[in-house]
């Protein structure tokens, strides 16, 4: 055997070698495409079904907010109604039951008033250690400012 008959048989052992590892790595591409094939095959499956049931949800989700929506407009109404009727009410009788608290305290004023005894003098009533005892005349009237000059 010469050089070149050498070389070319180890030229076809490495090409078969390189087909032989070209081969293998197909079948192993074929078999993970076979495996993602059926992986998409089996999500669509699960997903049309999660799909429509999420359609299912969010209109179930909107008719519940247009009750919402119905429910919040009429305690609006509500509110305003109330508020309506708070300031009527505090307009019709807000006035005349301040005249009559009013009538009220003077009356008891009064009342008091007739149930002290009759003051002696001119002079303010000291009510201190000794009742009845008038202040000195000094001390009876308001503040004074003097006058310059």
């Amino acid at each position: 055997m010469s050089g070149g008959e050498v070389a070319g048989i180890l030229v076809a052992v490495f090409w078969a070698i390189l087909v032989s590892f070209i081969a293998l790595v197909l079948v192993r591409l074929a078999q993970t495409l076979k495996a993602a094939t059926r992986l998409v095959a089996d999500v669509t499956e699960q997903a049309v079904p999660l799909l429509a049931e999420a359609s299912a949800t969010v209109r179930s989700a909107n008719t519940q907010l247009a009750r919402v929506d119905s429910i919040a407009a009429d305690v609006q109404e509500v509110t305003a109604n109330a508020s309506a009727l708070s300031s009527t009410v505090s307009t019709a009788f807000g006035g005349p039951l301040v005249k009559v608290a009013a009538f009220g305290y003077g009356v008891r004023r009064a009342m008091g008033r007739k149930a002290e005894p009759a003051r002696q003098g001119s002079g303010s009533v000291f009510v201190g250690k000794t009742v009845g005892q008038e202040l000195p005349s000094a001390r009876r009237g308001s503040r004074r400012t003097r006058k310059k000059g």
